[in-house]
């Protein structure tokens, strides 16, 4: 069986997240491909109307992205909110699979 994740993201934040971060949504999705990704509920952004996660993985070239999402209801699809690379830290957390 073939499982594919849809995205979607606003065009206006893309920019503004690669202007910022240097990283374009578009690379950011394939920290989904990775199958050592790390998942976390974001507590602290998250409200009743929209529910986000946090994603630690490895977007090839061993860059380690955070990527903030939220999984869109009735629906197979990912927004992407913000992506940037992973601080020394989180890229500890990664490898320890914490």
């Amino acid at each position: 069986m073939s499982y594919m994740i849809e995205f979607e993201w606003d065009e206006r934040k893309n920019e503004e997240n690669r202007k910022k971060h240097g990283v374009w949504f578009e690379e950011a999705k394939q920290a989904f491909d990775d199958p050592n990704a790390i998942v976390f509920f974001d507590y602290e952004n998250s409200s009743l109307k929209e529910r986000r996660f946090i994603l630690l993985g490895d977007c090839g070239r061993e860059r380690i992205f955070v990527v903030v999402h939220c999984e869109l209801e009735n629906t197979e699809k990912i927004r992407i909110i913000s992506a940037r690379e992973a601080t020394k830290k989180e890229i500890r957390k990664y490898e320890e699979g914490i």
